[in-house]
């Protein structure tokens, strides 16, 4: 016995379901050494540092 639907969904109620996996806005944090916006949990770029220790050196 396979997992079947009991009724057929129509193309519109099953578009409006597939119509919510849109891409989000990116969240953005300030570096706590320099300042700059950057992805939480990740090395600043303008800097190099993570969790305030230089982690990459940026020339």
């Amino acid at each position: 016995m396979s997992i079947c639907p009991k009724n057929k969904s129509s193309r519109g109620r099953r578009d409006k379901r597939r119509a919510n996996w849109k891409m989000g806005a990116m969240n953005l944090v300030k570096c706590s050494k320099c300042g700059a916006l950057m992805m939480p949990h990740r090395v600043c770029k303008a800097c190099g540092s993570y969790n305030k220790k230089e982690i990459v050196s940026v020339d």
